[in-house]
């Protein structure tokens, strides 16, 4: 399926970093409650992320990462989900998450 180039703009995406990390044992899946900084125009946002298989929450705090900040928020248990931060799976099917190469200005939108 193809989109058009403006569909591709209505997903904003931007650039984060954590900066709390707690678990979250009443997940279906092992995963971590994430609170991440995108600065001062968006703030500070919460998610939850499936991603126990290859971090260590005091690997992720610092880290930046890239998140979907437009999308609704969701119910997920007891967390309500804010942003979606984005990851490609391993070869195990294990989420990686994906951020910039190097450090750059938070709430920078992907482009």
């Amino acid at each position: 399926m193809t989109i058009a180039f403006d569909d591709f703009l209505k997903v904003d995406i931007r650039v984060g970093r954590i900066t709390r990390v707690e678990p979250f044992p009443e997940a279906r899946k092992p995963a971590y409650r994430l609170w991440v900084d995108f600065g001062p125009e968006i703030g500070e946002k919460k998610s939850s992320a499936q991603i126990t298989a290859n971090y260590a929450p005091e690997a992720l705090i610092g880290r930046q990462v890239l998140a979907v900040v437009n999308f609704p928020p969701r119910q997920i248990g007891p967390v309500r989900s804010e942003v979606l931060v984005l990851g490609v799976p391993d070869a195990a099917g294990e989420v990686v998450l994906i951020g910039p190469e190097r450090e750059v200005p938070l709430g920078g939108r992907l482009y």
